[in-house]
């Protein structure tokens, strides 16, 4: 494929689920963090969900969106710790057609410097599944807000040396990333 030598930013198509049992429209905090961190970033929100932790309701909501070729990116928050109803992992991660492992190792890393080793139960993941990359989060908007500092770049077309936007747009972006 060819590459583009000075790629521009490309505005994507992002949707948004926040895991839970408890949060509604009106208090899902990590939610609108994640609404407005990717319309201040340019992309588009282009779909923005709460469903309880359920492994077959989240499985069907997030592959209706790797279904669809107008979402480029999924980012989930909530469900990735260790509580009995936590399942975002389990539920999501058969659905990868590659893991991104780098994400949650990067994730505890700088979390680590933040809460020290609760990160260790924290079990963010991301993969790709369909040419759409999904980044899972933790439920706290701090931790939303840590792992938005690892994805914006990633879905910005002309961050170096790489991206993930050749991966999820192709041509269409000219990035070979």
């Amino acid at each position: 494929m060819a590459t583009n030598a000075n790629p521009t930013f490309e505005p994507l198509n992002v949707a948004v689920l926040t895991v839970s049992d408890t949060r509604t429209e009106k208090t899902d905090t990590s939610g609108h963090y994640f609404d407005k961190a990717l319309t201040a970033a340019g992309h588009v929100v282009a779909d923005k969900q709460i469903v309880i932790d359920d492994i077959y309701l989240l499985r069907a909501q997030v592959s209706a969106w790797i279904a669809s070729a107008s979402i480029h990116a999924i980012l989930v928050t909530g469900g990735t710790g260790f509580t009995k109803r936590d399942s975002t992992p389990e539920a999501l991660s058969v659905l990868f057609d590659k893991q991104i492992e780098g994400f949650g190792e990067l994730f505890r890393a700088k979390s680590f410097a933040e809460i020290g080793s609760s990160t260790i139960q924290s079990r963010a993941l991301a993969g790709i599944a369909n040419k759409t990359v999904i980044f899972c989060c933790p439920g706290s908007t701090g931790a939303c807000k840590t792992a938005w500092g690892i994805i914006q770049p990633q879905l910005d077309a002309s961050h170096r040396p790489c991206n993930f936007v050749g991966q999820i747009m192709g041509a269409l972006a000219g990035s070979s990333s």
